[in-house]
């Protein structure tokens, strides 16, 4: 009985342990994402329209792509045919791109109903919108199933996704938020001039808004302005009233002050500005009221009379102690 060498198993075992590797690195290769119909989204380097099948890597190691096989023929899943056979009914990922070698987390779309002299992203692949479309991704050998999909009749420029990278589960993806090249999971929006841009193409919206607030702002300024005149002319109407009378007054008190102060120089300040005929005048109405006997005339006889209260009862209980 002849027993293998040390060295000759271990290279098995290596051999046997970078097979199982690299299958475990083909799976994490997967088709992520398909448009059957493309009438307005994502365009080639040549500006058309076709339909595109998105080809993720969900690991986080690097892998290349190249010499694996894309088709639509479910005939090729005939177990008994030839692998010549079968290749023929496929397209190849060719090599040379640096695009196919699919580092962690990395998308590349694929161009079908295409010619491959248009680029190494074009496939002839063919896809019918019209109808359901099997597409199935197979190994370098042509032999080994990598992954596969139904994808059902969808509208022009939706898309059938993943709900996440890698996920098992699939879901029709309106038209703005397919995701081409780029996570499943990432929501698209659209910036606020793009969306601009679609909703009012030839700009009347933005004209008309753009006017409407010039002259929503002028109204505001012809009211203000109206309203503000209006207050300062009743300022104004005020204004020339009052200093009538304070002019009056603060000349009335000028003068009345100037007038005092002339006396007080004149007669001293023993006059407290009192003017001489002023004094005059009093002491002469006073001999004139004496002379017709209208002031007053008092008898000198002061009369009192006695009225009985009860403080003498009160007197007495306060002093029956001291006897």
């Amino acid at each position: 009985m002849i027993y293998p060498s040390r060295k000759a198993l271990l290279v098995s075992l290596f051999l046997l342990g970078a097979s199982f590797a690299f299958g475990q690195m083909e799976r994490s290769i997967k088709l992520n994402e398909v448009m059957t119909s493309n009438t307005t989204s994502l365009q080639d380097e040549y500006g058309e329209h076709e339909a595109w099948v998105e080809i993720a890597n969900i690991s986080h190691s690097t892998y290349n792509i190249r010499g694996m096989y894309i088709t639509t023929d479910r005939s090729v899943l005939d177990a008994g045919m030839s692998v010549p056979e079968r290749i023929s009914r496929m397209s190849v990922i060719p090599s040379g791109d640096p695009r196919t070698n699919l580092t962690a987390r990395q998308h590349l779309v694929f161009f079908c109903n295409s010619l491959s002299a248009k680029g190494s992203l074009h496939l002839s692949t063919k896809i019918d919108a019209d109808k359901p479309v099997w597409i199935a991704l197979y190994n370098g050998n042509a032999k080994d199933l990598i992954d596969s999909v139904t994808v059902p009749v969808m509208g022009s420029n939706l898309s059938y996704a993943r709900i996440h990278d890698g996920s098992g589960l699939w879901q029709v993806k309106t038209e703005d938020t397919v995701t081409p090249g780029i996570s499943n999971s990432t929501m698209v929006s659209e910036t606020k001039v793009e969306k601009l841009k679609r909703e009012d193409p030839y700009g009347l919206g933005i004209t008309v808004l753009s006017m409407g607030i010039v002259f929503f702002c002028l109204a505001l300024l012809f009211v203000f302005f109206t309203l503000f005149g209006i207050f300062m002319r009743h300022r104004s109407a005020v204004a020339n009233i009052q200093p009538v009378k304070a002019g009056v007054k603060t000349v009335e008190k000028t003068k009345e002050l100037g007038h005092k102060t002339n006396i007080i120089l004149q007669d001293g300040l023993k006059s407290k500005g009192i003017d001489k005929e002023i004094y005059i005048a009093v002491i002469a109405m006073a001999l004139k009221q004496y002379q017709d006997n209208v002031h007053d005339v008092e008898s000198g006889v002061i009369t009192i009379k006695p009225k009985e209260t009860d403080w003498n009862g009160e007197y007495i209980q306060m002093t029956q102690f001291h006897e």
